[in-house]
């Protein structure tokens, strides 16, 4: 398991567009992937569940991945968050 916590640079947070991204790039990894925020836990395979999270600009989220491809998948999804998630 890796662990890592990101702030979330879109101006608008997590909504749909991103949220749908964040999801696109995490169904391409076979690990578990979940985010924690706000003391809950939210499926980053899941665009409800990321939505649900009502994440917003400059709020810190901890991403986390868990199995075989945990590395592969925690270093894409942190350049892709970094990134702006396509905004």
């Amino acid at each position: 398991m890796v662990s890592q916590k990101i702030t979330i640079t879109n101006p608008s947070g997590l909504h749909l567009r991103p949220a749908g991204n964040l999801c696109n790039e995490a169904l391409k990894y076979k690990s578990l992937i979940t985010f924690s925020f706000d003391g809950g836990t939210a499926n980053a395979k899941s665009v409800l569940s990321v939505l649900g999270a009502c994440v917003k600009c400059g709020d810190e989220i901890e991403l986390v991945c868990e199995g075989a491809d945990e590395q592969e998948a925690m270093k894409a999804l942190a350049d892709a968050i970094s990134s702006g998630l396509g905004e």
